[in-house]
C-alpha cells in the first residue's frame, strides 16, 4: 500500500513538471516555491496556473481563499509563488495563465507590452509596508523616524545598520529601491545584505542577523513578529509605503495551452463582491485586523 501511495504522488509530480514545458515549450521556469492546494475537489474544468508573489503566500491568505474558488469553478490551481518580478517574466514567457502581483508600475509596462488580455490589470486589494528591525533598534528609527521611510532608510545607509534585502525583482525589492532613489543613496557595503530570497526566508534571515528590512505587512503579521524583530517605521504619510495588488489574465496569444477560460474566471472571482468580503475579513479573527484591504471596482 505504501508502495502504491508513492507511485501515485511521483505520477501527479511527473504531470506538473510537463505541464509546465507545455505552458512555455521549454524547460520549466526555477521558481522559489510551487504549492498545490490540497483538497478533493474534482478538477473537471483542468489545471491553472496562478503566478503570485510570496506575499500573499507567507501570509495565509491563498491557503485560506483559494478552495472556495477551486469548488465553485472546478479548476484546480497550482500556485507559483515567487516575487512579482519572477511572476511577469513567467506570463511573458507564456508559463502561467493568471498573475496576481503587487508591483503597479512592471504591472503597467506588462499590459503595455501585450502580455496581457484584453482586459489589462484590475485591482484586488491594498495594504502597506513597514520597516522592522531588532526590538533593540540600535539605529534609533522607532524614536527618530517612526512615520518617515526615507529618513529611516538615511539612518540606516549612515550609521550602516545591517540592512537585509530582498534582491529579487519582487514587488517589495522594487518598493524598497524606490526609496533608496528617493534619498539619493545607492545602498553597498558590507551592512547592506543581497538575500536573493523570499519575504518570509527575508525576515528569518533579519532576525538571526538582528537586522532591518522592509516587509510588506501581511507577511510580516503571519511570520514574522514571534521573533526578536519589531515594527521600526511605519504609516509614512507620504504614501511612500502603500502597497497595492493587481489580477491580470495572461495573453492567450502566447501559447495554446494558455487556459484563458480559467484565468478570466479567477479574475472574476477575485474581484467578486464575495471574494472581496473574504479578502477584508482575513486575519480579523487572529490579529484584530485585516491583513489585506480589498479595492476591486
Amino acid at each position: 500500500m505504501k508502495m502504491k501511495k508513492i507511485m501515485v504522488y511521483l505520477l501527479c509530480a511527473c504531470m506538473l513538471v510537463l505541464t509546465a514545458c507545455q505552458k512555455s515549450g521549454t524547460e520549466p521556469a526555477k521558481t522559489e516555491t510551487v504549492k498545490e492546494t490540497e483538497g478533493k475537489v474534482a478538477s473537471e474544468n483542468g489545471e491553472l496556473i496562478l503566478a503570485t508573489t510570496t506575499s500573499t503566500k507567507d501570509s495565509g491568505l491563498l491557503d485560506e481563499i483559494l478552495p472556495a474558488f477551486e469548488e465553485e469553478t472546478r479548476y484546480r490551481v497550482s500556485v507559483v509563488s515567487v516575487g512579482s518580478g519572477e511572476a511577469m517574466k513567467m506570463g511573458e514567457n507564456g508559463e502561467a495563465d493568471v498573475l496576481l502581483v503587487h508591483s503597479p508600475a512592471a504591472e503597467k509596462a506588462f499590459v503595455e507590452g501585450g502580455h496581457a488580455d484584453e482586459d489589462g490589470r484590475k485591482d484586488v486589494m491594498y495594504n502597506d509596508y513597514v520597516i522592522v528591525g531588532p526590538k533593540e533598534d540600535l539605529a534609533g528609527l522607532s524614536t527618530d523616524s517612526y512615520n518617515d521611510a526615507l529618513k529611516s532608510f538615511r539612518t540606516l545607509s549612515e550609521k550602516k545598520a545591517m540592512f537585509i534585502s530582498r534582491s529579487d525583482e519582487s514587488g517589495t525589492h522594487k518598493k524598497e529601491l524606490a526609496i533608496w532613489e528617493k534619498c539619493g543613496i545607492t545602498p553597498e557595503g558590507d551592512w547592506y545584505v543581497k538575500a536573493g530570497a523570499g519575504m518570509g526566508a527575508v525576515l528569518e534571515m533579519t532576525n538571526e542577523k538582528l537586522a532591518y528590512t522592509l516587509s510588506d505587512r501581511a507577511t510580516w503579521l503571519n511570520l514574522g513578529q514571534n521573533g526578536d524583530l519589531r515594527i521600526v517605521c511605519e504609516k509614512d504619510e507620504s504614501g511612500i509605503l502603500y502597497n497595492q495588488y493587481g489580477v491580470i489574465c495572461v495573453n492567450p496569444d502566447k501559447n495554446e495551452n494558455i487556459n484563458h477560460e480559467g484565468a478570466k474566471a479567477f479574475q472574476n472571482w477575485i474581484v467578486s463582491e464575495e471574494t472581496q468580503k473574504r479578502i477584508g475579513e482575513y486575519g480579523v479573527e487572529k490579529y484584530g485586523k485585516p491583513l489585506f484591504t480589498p479595492n476591486a471596482e
